[in-house]
This record gives structure tokens, C-alpha cells and sequence, in this order.
């Protein structure tokens, strides 16, 4: 016979499990960033491996600015809302 917590804990792990990863690729020099970034564009147009688009805030990122620009694959992690949890550079 199950109790309530176990019952609790199959249900959490249910909810937990209902984040969202999207997966696409940049390559965008440091000059052209910087030129179509720094300025009044505060927003990134990605298109993911599956053709969504989505919107990102530049802001997002910024920790993979390098002298050569923004370059690798990401993998985007939103929770069941679309609100953003994170953004791995894969490679």
C-alpha cells in the first residue's frame, strides 16, 4: 500500500520532468554583434534544429561573447511556461 508522500514524490517528479531544451546553432562575428546589438536590437530571432522560432533577450548572451563573436550549438531549457531556466553552449 502506497501513502501520500510516495504518491507526492511520483507527482513532482512528473512536473519536474515538463521543462522544454531547444536546440540551434550561431555563428555571428564580434563586429556584426556588436553593431546590430549594442545598440536599440535588444532581442536575438534563433531558429531551433525542429524550425521554431524564438525570441531571446541579447542580455542571454552575453557570457559567450568572445573575440571571435558568438559561435557553437545551444541548448535552450524553458519550464512548462516558455519562461526561460537556461542556456548551455554545447559546442
Amino acid at each position: 500500500m502506497q501513502s501520500g508522500n510516495d504518491w507526492f514524490v511520483v507527482t513532482f517528479f512528473i512536473k519536474a520532468n515538463m521543462n522544454k531544451n531547444y536546440f540551434f546553432s550561431i555563428n555571428i562575428s564580434y563586429q556584426s554583434y556588436q553593431s546590430h546589438y549594442s545598440g536599440s536590437a535588444n532581442k536575438v530571432l534563433v531558429v531551433t534544429e525542429c524550425g521554431l522560432k524564438i525570441q531571446l533577450p541579447t542580455s542571454r548572451f552575453r557570457p559567450f561573447i568572445t573575440h571571435s563573436g558568438i559561435k557553437g550549438r545551444f541548448q535552450l531549457t524553458t519550464d512548462r511556461d516558455n519562461r526561460f531556466l537556461q542556456l548551455l553552449l554545447l559546442g
